[in-house]
């Protein structure tokens, strides 16, 4: 079951001046003592015959590699290092997946690293994205490098069964421990799902030849030899999926994908960024300007609400942050700050929740220090967004334009959609999204109705050091700085209301949310009625999760919406799946969870039993 990460215990042997990463839980060495990144290429790297493989991928062609065994990661960036030596210059995607039981800390991974200065600036970048050790998915994605790992925290036996993707894992880095260190990894039941994940073609290699890894490969159909292993190894393995025929190996020509996305709100931009970045073109239709909607607030926050650590593998809020903050580090828009979050039914759950997860999440604090009637806790790792620079920074993509007009219609034809605007202009597209909130059930047929959730912003000049500059309070409502002279304080939250009009009323309740929480800080405001507002209306779906993939009975129209009052910290991952989703590469997420976000299970005729989304 997934639970709780304990990071790998180490001791540390020198051999000739370097420092090798011993297991206390498998008692067993990480790397080769002779030469662990040669011993990779050999085993790996040529066992899978990567260098041609990948030096002949074809435009728009998608390459992915499993491995059994994250460790120190040297297998990654040696993997990674030859892909910058060989790929072509297209728009081809290199991405691994790969599962540790153990992670090393960030301080023993850096550590572990240095014994390879020629990997130094890949292992720069990898640290620099290094996840918490908690349960789950964790989507790295280096942009500028056509290259992305999903790094899954937890027991093999847990991930494997949850994986899945529509295109097959291309090669398989069989690693890990030995067999006879670390029996479990080895098991029947784990090499059943990766060959679920594998097709014709597939290819393994590993330093182990043992009976258990030959026969469980060979009674799949796997075709295995035995050639010279590394150093004095007398035998490594290889295996190949073999084709039974020669239409097997027929490949389906890549092209550039022209996708159209109504709305210009966090779902839209975020949605064109995901496909831009993949080398796609994208149009993005808008009635009036980006950001009218929700998403346009001077100031957006990530700030999850984390679950007790033992479910944050399939909790949708932990998923989402531990992505959004490498996501949006991409960007000028985004500031990193603390977040101190208070208990407000003071039951201890805060404290409780925050003490499960690693050290460097939260830091509690004491009522006398956080100035709240509260007990509160900071939470480490958060940010501020602001949205219209974000915006600007999206849309300055060379692979993005942006329409201002309203499309009124749209026809979908076997090759491909039209869309005509009211204004009679035609736009050919491959894929539609709609990213269009509480229109989404006008929009498009069988879309669940979106409930609409009126809230409202305020903010005001200050002259009081009322708040620290990289903390934001965080109690029901939220007061940060918006700039240096400038708060802000949200959201009222109100169901079933769609007017707009800024109302002092809502300015006075945001006040008087702040003042149960924290009544120090509000002595010296200006009144109310010279405070500045916007209001919004949110989307919220009737289960309260995203509305994430493509419609029914359509393979060209989607949805991306539903994101209520977490649209920030939810729409980076929830693009990325829909991107995956499209076109069929591995879901950075537990199946569970995905099926959780699919606009199918809203359809009460079908049922879904098996999963929705699987090769």
């Amino acid at each position: 079951m997934f639970g709780k990460i304990e990071h790998a215990e180490l001791d540390w042997q020198s051999v000739d001046d370097i420092d090798i990463p011993y297991s206390r839980q498998f008692d067993d060495v990480y790397f080769s003592k002779a030469n662990g990144l040669l011993e990779t290429r050999h085993v790996f790297l040529n066992g899978n015959d990567l260098s041609t493989r990948l030096a002949h991928l074809s435009d728009y062609q998608y390459f992915c590699v499993g491995e059994t065994g994250f460790g120190t990661g040297l297998n990654i960036l040696a993997l990674w290092q030859l892909w910058r030596e060989v790929r072509c210059n297209n728009h081809s995607h290199l991405h691994v997946v790969s599962v540790e039981k153990y992670p090393l800390s960030r301080q023993d991974l850096v550590r572990a690293l240095k014994v390879w200065p020629e990997l130094e600036p890949l292992a720069e970048q990898l640290i620099k994205q290094y996840p918490q050790a908690i349960a789950g998915c964790h989507r790295l994605y280096f942009a500028n490098e056509r290259f992305s790992l999903d790094l899954w925290f937890g027991d093999a036996a847990d991930i494997f069964p949850v994986i899945t993707t529509k295109a097959p894992i291309n090669a398989w880095f069989l690693d890990g421990f030995a067999p006879s260190c670390n029996p479990e990894l080895w098991q029947e039941n784990i090499l059943k799902h990766i060959i679920r994940l594998s097709n014709v073609g597939t290819t393994f290699a590993s330093f182990s030849v043992a009976g258990v890894l030959k026969r469980g490969l060979l009674s799949h159909g796997i075709e295995i030899s035995r050639p010279k292993g590394f150093g004095h190894k007398r035998q490594m393995l290889k295996g190949i999926w073999p084709p039974q025929s020669t239409m097997e190996q027929t490949k389906t020509k890549l092209k550039q994908q022209h996708i159209a996305i109504i709305g210009a709100g966090i779902a839209g931009l975020t949605t064109a960024w995901a496909f831009a970045q993949r080398g796609h073109r994208v149009d993005i239709f808008e009635k009036t300007t980006p950001l009218c909607g929700g998403s346009g607030n001077p100031l957006a926050l990530i700030n999850p609400k984390l679950c007790p650590v033992e479910q944050a593998h399939e909790h949708l809020m932990v998923c989402s942050w531990q992505y959004a903050k490498n996501y949006y580090q991409n960007f000028a828009a985004f500031s990193p700050i603390a977040v101190q979050q208070s208990d407000l039914k003071h039951v201890g759950e805060l404290h409780q929740i925050a003490k499960s997860y690693p050290n460097n999440t939260f830091t509690a604090l004491k009522l006398a220090d956080s100035h709240s009637n509260h007990p509160t806790a900071l939470l480490m790792s958060a940010g501020t967004i602001k949205p219209h620079i974000l915006k600007d920074e999206i849309l300055a993509h060379a692979n993005i334009q942006l329409h201002i007009a309203d499309i009124d219609q749209m026809t979908e034809y076997a090759d491909g959609i039209v869309l005509t605007d009211t204004q009679e202009n035609n736009f050919q597209a491959d894929h539609v999204v709609f990213c269009v909130a509480t229109a989404s059930h006008e929009l498009i047929k069988n879309h669940p109705k979106l409930k609409p959730i009126r809230g409202q912003v305020s903010w005001f000049k200050t002259t009081a050091a009322s708040l620290k500059a990289h903390t934001v309070l965080s109690y029901g409502g939220y007061m940060a700085q918006l700039d240096p002279t400038h708060l802000i304080l949200g959201a009222s939250f109100q169901p079933q209301r769609i007017d707009t009009d800024v109302l002092i009323e809502d300015h006075e309740h945001n006040l008087t949310l702040l003042k149960q929480a924290y009544p120090k800080y509000s002595q010296n405001f200006p009144p109310t009625d010279t405070w500045q507002g916007r209001s919004a209306i949110r989307a919220q779906s009737p289960d309260y999760f995203p509305i994430v993939g493509s419609v029914s009975n359509h393979t060209r129209i989607h949805t991306h919406t539903g994101l209520g009052s977490k649209g920030f910290l939810f729409a980076p991952l929830c693009a990325e799946i829909l991107v995956a989703q499209i076109f069929g590469e591995l879901l950075p997420m537990p199946q569970t969870l995905y099926n959780k976000l699919i606009p199918q299970r809203f359809d009460k005729k079908k049922k879904i039993k098996k999963p929705y989304y699987q090769h």
